[in-house]
């Protein structure tokens, strides 16, 4: 297969677990020694087959530097599991706009150089693929790349909580470009809001009524930083509603970022509440921890948006990709219950029409 050409725009915790993942992955050929993806080979795409070819920042201590040192570049703080080998691909510096809040201001340090022509620069690099990982509250930046990568005539994957493929006059400037355009706000493989859902599927296919539920988180670096000073009540929201196609009557749902912990660096705990009712109207309640490293958590999923979108592009889909949306973020175009987003996805891969 061809390689599947991909710029990162914004090359922060999730952007290293990416880029580390190719390699941790590159020489692994059976599906069951593949720990930690989903999907080895998907539509004949294996994760080697994704190229970094470009990348965007505002960050001093990572413009003009090689990827492959930028993404162990501070403030970075998730794990190291891969090594990588040079990739001479320098990371350029992108507009700030509103990509960096107050409360980040002592932690991010801009970089001065004069902003590169980022369409100019996508175009030069044979990118097909944008993959926004801009932080939670950096809606105008996201906006701003959607544009440049129409400009470019890339495809757009957009991470961040910013409403891109779910606002229909998005969706109609990428469809009538011949473009596919996928979100917005990326599940986590083993995150909070996925582990919530199906929770409460189970128990609600168990017969439990389920009345009251919450789940909250509490993170370490600069993303939960961000989400704290100025998302925190969009990402409430679209987690709530989320979180509630999981239930098919109506309930007292929370879910959502609620403090910031520093010493927690790239760790993330979530609490998750229920309560309910079981056989003979008997009062249940169920109380659950998780912990987990933040950026690995979007490797597998966003493994499986990056090769899906490059067969959308093989095949000339154009436009919003439900199928892809509802399986991998939070605010699709469509909330669709889990079972059915898993559905659509496998059969788009195995050919079937775009929904």
């Amino acid at each position: 297969m061809s390689k599947i050409k991909v710029a990162l725009i914004g090359v922060g915790n999730c952007a290293s677990a990416m880029v580390q993942g190719v390699y941790h992955y590159r020489n692994i050929e059976k599906e069951e020694d593949a720990v930690g993806l989903r999907h080895l080979s998907l539509g004949g795409y294996h994760p080697r087959d994704i190229e970094f070819v470009s990348a965007f920042d505002v960050e001093a201590r990572k413009v003009g530097k090689d990827l492959s040192e930028t993404v162990f570049s501070p403030p970075n703080n998730t794990l190291k599991f891969a090594d990588i080998p040079r990739l001479d691909v320098p990371v350029l510096k992108g507009p700030v706009l509103d990509g960096v809040g107050e409360f980040l201001k002592n932690v991010v340090k801009i970089d001065t150089s004069p902003d590169a022509d980022v369409a100019q620069k996508l175009r030069e690099s044979g990118a097909e693929i944008v993959v926004n990982l801009l932080p939670s509250g950096a809606t105008e930046a996201s906006r701003w790349y959607a544009e440049e990568a129409l400009k470019a005539g890339c495809a757009f994957v957009n991470a961040a909580p910013a409403f891109i493929a779910s606002d229909a006059a998005w969706t109609k400037r990428y469809e009538d470009a011949g473009l596919p355009v996928v979100g917005d706000d990326l599940v986590d493989q083993v995150g909070a809001t996925i582990l919530h859902k199906v929770l409460l599927k189970m128990l609600v296919d168990r017969g439990v009524r389920v009345t009251e539920t919450y789940q909250l988180d509490v993170g370490g670096g600069t993303e939960s930083l961000n989400t704290l000073e100025r998302a925190r009540e969009a990402k409430r929201i679209v987690k709530t509603r989320s979180v509630e196609t999981a239930l098919p009557y109506k309930a007292s749902v929370v879910a959502g970022s609620t403090d910031y912990v520093d010493f927690l660096e790239n760790r993330r705990d979530s609490y998750f509440w229920v309560k309910g009712f079981y056989f003979g109207g008997v009062p249940m309640q169920l109380d659950i921890r998780l912990n987990t490293v933040d950026a690995p958590n979007a490797g597998s999923v966003m493994f499986d948006v990056i090769r899906g979108t490059r067969i959308a592009l093989d095949r000339g889909v154009a436009g919003s990709l439900l199928s892809i949306s509802a399986y991998a973020f939070k605010h699709p175009p469509q909330m669709l219950p889990l079972e059915t987003a898993e559905k659509w996805f496998e059969e788009f891969i195995r050919g079937k029409r775009q929904r």
